[in-house]
């Protein structure tokens, strides 16, 4: 991993609570995030891989894992941002998501991007 690549990959998170998807009575939480990847460096970065891990507040885990976000395996030419949108369920009414982009700059140096912890919390949680 090069930091001063892993550095040029800004992330940014908005979280959405679903609530009218989410069945409470049966410890079904629904939440939509979505982030925004800029590259802010001087040379293409492809984001290749994500890996996630999501812990509810029980502080149960499980980790996703897989090929691009949402189908797709962005080139991000600098300057460029990629905004996607996606979901993640948990059993109860607050936790976290964190993780990895592993990307593959243009002269094919491969580098982890990560993505800090933020926060799923239902409304009637957190105010």
């Amino acid at each position: 991993m090069t930091d001063s690549l892993s550095n040029s990959i800004q992330i940014d998170v908005e979280v959405t609570y679903l609530e009218r998807q989410s069945l409470p009575e049966k410890d079904h939480y629904l939440f939509a995030y979505t982030i925004s990847i800029t590259n802010q460096g001087s040379e293409s970065a492809k984001l290749m891989t994500r890996h996630w891990h999501i812990t509810n507040g029980d502080g149960e885990e499980s980790t996703v894992s897989g090929p691009g976000v949402v189908g797709k395996q962005p080139d991000l030419a600098p300057g460029k941002t990629f905004t996607y949108t996606s979901s993640a369920a948990i059993e109860t009414a607050v936790g976290t998501m964190h993780g990895h982009y592993t990307f593959c700059s243009a002269n094919g140096t491969v580098f982890d991007v990560p993505i800090p912890a933020f926060r799923l919390a239902s409304a009637n949680i957190l105010h």
